[in-house]
């Protein structure tokens, strides 16, 4: 089925736009609070920021492959569209189901913590006190109003958002900087070796769930064989330093032998930062801080629901799902269709757990941002081996682009994986026997996956077909190739 106006994606998203997207879906500030403060309590302590770095390193070995591939292909369904390209429709099923598992559960548990941490921070800033599940109602609709009015409004509004949650952090760190100064300390190996090596990796490498995002955006952007790449490196190297430098500047203020037992007191409250934050910034601008921190809860949600609507959309447009997923509005080019049912879904979830009375951080936001988190990472990793796989069976001369580094890239995101699967009730942030029992639900859908194309394959060819032929369609004027540029 190729794309018609009534299904065709519109916008006009350079650089900056796609960048904003991602980096907002990572939420910066938030993944300091939380990913950060976990990381110092019960992963690499005072060597946190080496984490950092060496995730950073990963990520970018595997974009140097990413970005050929995105030069190569242009479709909304990201990761997925590469790995049927790279090893086949049924693989490409498989990380199509691990995409719909991460990014929906990870947008039902950023339902969650927007209501809830919303919630918290206006009944003790503003003394306006609701309960959590209002405000997640209300981020909802305001996310949905946003998703109709087209992609780039979107942008602008992330951008914003990541502007000032970016801020507030560089303002902390110059003050820890002329203040106390950095202490070189985390970089010693006494230091970064001392915590748990696999478990600080893990953390770190949490920090860069959403990058993968960009190529989702490829039918939107100006000049996509060129605008993704930039965007993939520029975000995977923000999101690394700026997290290095920052756990950095907070290691250095609590001291880098005593970091992982200070952080350690405070994980429970979660307030590790906002105590830094207070003795170095003051009480104003830590709620201020706060305030951010909503804030940035939002943009998440609003950048995670656009990435899981455009894989609704794109296996909509194939027939894999109903048809008219892949319907957009026409004045916008706005997936609505896709965005409506995608919040439903987690307007769903999250009003049952607010029903049942469960705890919306320990239940709600630990088990569908756990098994979120962990079926974007295990996407990552078939992703990764599907465009090695790819570039071999064209034989691309370019081995080192193509091969050598995206291969080494690849190694240490299946390691991530490995890392994720033992470790997830720390991933997840609960020790509950149900939550551990979660991870068995990306093999269950693997096997849904494989089992739907066979089906596919035998009672619906066209659908089948349409699997490889979508990969080569126009979409607004962007044609793929196999050629090399």
């Amino acid at each position: 089925m190729s794309p018609t106006p009534e299904t065709r994606l519109q916008g006009h998203l350079g650089v900056p736009g796609i960048v904003f997207l991602v980096l907002a879906a990572v939420a910066p500030l938030t993944g300091i609070i939380v990913i950060g403060g976990i990381n110092l309590a019960v992963g690499a302590g005072g060597g946190t920021p080496v984490m950092f770095l060496l995730a950073t390193a990963v990520f970018l070995l595997f974009a140097v492959g990413y970005a050929q591939m995105a030069k190569r292909l242009v479709n909304a369904g990201g990761f997925y569209a590469y790995i049927v390209r790279g090893t086949g429709r049924i693989p490409g099923l498989v990380g199509a189901f691990m995409a719909l598992v991460g990014y929906n559960c990870f947008v039902a548990g950023a339902v969650g913590a927007s209501g809830f941490f919303t919630s918290f921070v206006f009944a003790n800033v503003f003394g306006l006190d609701l309960p959590w599940w209002i405000w997640s109602l209300a981020s909802v609709a305001a996310v949905w109003l946003l998703t109709r009015s087209g992609i780039d409004l979107s942008a602008k509004v992330l951008a914003v958002a990541l502007i000032l949650e970016v801020a507030i952090l560089i303002v902390l760190d110059g003050a820890i900087l002329f203040t106390t100064g950095y202490s070189f300390e985390p970089f010693l190996p006494e230091v970064f070796l001392a915590g748990s090596l696999g478990l600080g990796l893990l953390f770190a490498a949490n920090a860069f769930v959403g990058f993968e995002a960009t190529g989702l955006f490829g039918e939107e952007a100006r000049d996509p064989k060129r605008t993704i790449p930039r965007a993939t490196y520029i975000a995977i190297t923000f999101i690394g330093v700026f997290a290095a430098i920052t756990t950095w500047a907070i290691v250095s203020a609590l001291g880098a032998r005593d970091t992982q037992e200070t952080a350690l007191r405070h994980l429970d409250a979660g307030d590790l930062v906002f105590v830094v934050s207070t003795e170095y910034l003051g009480e104003g601008l830590t709620n201020v801080m706060l305030l951010l921190l909503v804030v940035s809860l939002f943009a998440a949600l609003l950048a995670l629901h656009n990435a899981a609507t455009r894989y609704l959309y794109a296996l909509g447009r194939v027939g894999v799902l109903p048809r008219p997923l892949s319907h957009t509005r026409p004045k916008t080019g706005a997936p609505v269709t896709a965005s409506t049912v995608q919040l439903l879904f987690a307007t769903i979830v999250a009003m049952v757990h607010a029903v049942a009375g469960l705890d919306p951080v320990g239940n709600l936001v630990a088990a569908f941002t756990g098994i979120g988190t962990l079926g974007i990472i295990v996407l990552q990793a078939i992703a990764a081996t599907a465009i090695v796989v790819h570039f071999r069976r064209v034989k691309d001369p370019r081995r080192l682009t193509t091969f050598a580094l995206p291969l080494v890239g690849g190694a240490g995101l299946w390691a991530v994986t490995v890392l994720a699967f033992a470790n997830f009730p720390d991933l997840a942030g609960s020790e509950s026997p149900v939550i551990a029992l979660l991870p068995w639900l990306l093999p269950i859908a693997a096997v849904l996956a494989v089992l739907l194309g066979y089906r596919l394959r035998s009672a619906r060819p066209q659908v089948w077909d349409s699997l490889d032929q979508d990969l080569d369609r126009v979409a607004l004027g962007k044609t793929t190739t196999e050629a090399a540029e």
